[in-house]
């Protein structure tokens, strides 16, 4: 129980305040409010409603000063007035109002120069396991008077009958008041929206500082030999970045300041279906007490059958970074050798890794090809090709461009290579070929960071103009040209060129920003 006031978290009055208790007490929580079951090897799991993914179109941003001049407003960051913001704030804190809640603290960033707080008040026991998992546990005396820079009201059993009025698409919000340092949820169970929400907000204050944020993951070799790895849900982040060869920084989110790159988390996300433990064995094995599952299927005894879609495609696990025999305790590292752009590309034309140019680099980055995946966003139901800015533009309040700016100029400075992988399909598209193994792209991604792609030979891709290596060690020859794997070549080249003009009718987005932007010539030409 919590020496806190109802005043001290913004209320009016509460029940019984639950501060930042530990894991087995969330466990016992859990269990006596049947908010989940136990799975065999002792994990918690738990149902996240009709919700098991995150809401975009529900997302929005109070627009007022200053903040709604560096805002780039549109379908991803929508406006809601001042007035609107305040009447549902009221109504979340009055919905709030007298109930039993948990409080939990974190930080948002390892790296305490640039590091910011934020507390969670959410309605139960899980909400709190899954953000003590996700973000930065404070200790000793950070935990003495802390005061939080960002705070996150997550009402998810209510829902707004005022929201056609209000002008919004649903009775569900996830709204952010920059000024005032505070986002409200509500209508949702989906703790994604807490975790995606913080770093939202990590991408608006960073790049104000002339940092960058990143939506990637990160580890280092034995000899401090960092690698970024890019990517949209579903691409490959956590599985590949999670290497018993490599220490683990982190699986999803990042910052890159004049030091090195640092770890926005305290945890990871991963997504678990089909979850193999002889591919991914370290994650497997990060599934124990102290693990939080969510959707998953399990039978009468408890074992999870983590082949089981039925309930959605996105089942996930988050688990505390240390649940990961290998990773990086500190968090951080210095400037990465190299960085890995991860596509899952549906229509099988991609080649499963490619060397970019600078130039090439840029434009990727500002594309963000890959496809969506079944379950991470509402109404997926199987992968949808689709291009993200900076490989995570539903997290960006700010233009690409500015991130992009960040990248090049660190790239430069650096001397950073660049690669661009298919994780998706090859042999065919979605439906016709099959999925990249996990086996041949880790022989890419090997490859890549013992340096050993620089002694390849290259051919070159019609179109896309992108550098094949002929051979890899520990990968198939024929695998590293996407057309040998496909039993009809013109039917190929016809997916080639359709492929084509989808980045290039995409990359006229960028038509009025500056020249520095003009990095079209460094994708295909028909």
């Amino acid at each position: 129980m919590s020496q806190l006031q109802a005043s001290e978290v913004g209320l009016k009055s509460v029940g019984t305040l639950y501060h930042n208790l530990d894991y087995d007490q969330l466990f016992q929580h859990e269990q006596d409010q049947q908010e989940g079951t136990v799975a065999e090897n002792g994990t918690m799991m738990v149902d996240t409603g009709k919700f098991t993914g995150r809401s975009p179109k529900d997302k929005y941003f109070v627009e007022q000063a200053p903040s709604q001049d560096n805002i780039a407003w549109g379908k991803i960051n929508q406006p809601v007035s001042a007035e609107v913001f305040d009447e549902l704030y009221a109504d979340t804190v009055e919905y709030l109002a007298g109930k039993d809640l948990y409080v939990t603290d974190g930080f948002s960033g390892s790296n305490p120069a640039t590091r910011k707080s934020v507390r969670f008040i959410t309605e139960f026991a899980w909400q709190s396991h899954f953000v003590r998992n996700m973000f930065i546990r404070p200790e000793g005396s950070d935990l003495e008077g802390f005061a939080s820079n960002f705070t996150i009201y997550n009402a998810s059993n209510y829902l707004n009958k005022k929201w056609q009025k209000h002008g919004l698409n649903s009775d569900v919000f996830v709204v952010f008041n920059i000024e005032k340092n505070v986002a409200i949820i509500g209508g949702t169970w989906y703790g994604g929206e807490m975790k995606k929400g913080m770093f939202t907000m990590m991408n608006y204050w960073l790049p104000l500082e002339g940092k960058l944020p990143m939506h990637c993951s990160a580890n280092i070799g034995k000899d401090d030999d960092v690698a970024l790895f890019f990517g949209l849900s579903g691409t490959g982040k956590t599985t590949l970045s999670t290497d018993p060869n490599r220490r683990l920084i982190g699986d999803d989110e990042h910052g890159w300041d004049e030091n090195g790159v640092f770890n926005f988390e305290g945890g990871c996300y991963a997504k678990v279906i089909n979850l193999d433990p002889s591919s991914e064995p370290e994650i497997y094995k990060a599934i124990r007490k102290g693990a939080l599952l969510e959707n998953v299927v399990v039978d009468e005894e408890g074992n999870v059958d983590y082949n089981d879609g039925s309930k959605t495609e996105n089942t996930r696990v988050s688990y505390p970074i240390e649940h990961i025999e290998n990773f990086e305790c500190t968090l951080m590292g210095g400037h990465p050798k190299n960085i890995i752009f991860l596509s899952a590309d549906a229509f099988g034309v991609l080649p499963p890794v490619s060397k970019l140019t600078k130039e090439q680099a840029m434009y990727y980055f500002l594309s963000g090809y890959t496809a969506k995946v079944a379950g991470t966003e509402r109404g997926i139901t199987e992968p949808v090709a689709t291009f993200s800015a900076c490989f995570g533009e539903a997290f960006l309040p700010l233009h690409p461009t500015v991130y992009a700016k960040l990248l090049g100029e660190k790239i430069d400075e650096y001397g950073v290579n660049v690669y661009l992988v298919n994780t998706g399909w090859t042999g065919g598209p979605y439906g016709v070929g099959h999925r990249m193994s996990i086996k041949d792209t880790r022989g890419c991604i090997n490859a890549i960071l013992s340096g050993a792609i620089n002694d390849s030979e290259f051919d070159t891709l019609p179109v896309f103009n992108l550098q094949i290596p002929k051979t890899l060690e520990g990968v198939n020859d024929e695998v590293l040209n996407p057309m040998n794997t496909w039993k009809e070549k013109d039917a190929y080249m016809q997916s080639l060129h359709k492929l084509a003009s989808m980045f290039r009718k995409n990359f006229h987005r960028y038509d009025d920003a500056s020249d520095e932007f003009d990095f079209s010539a460094a994708g295909p030409q028909l």
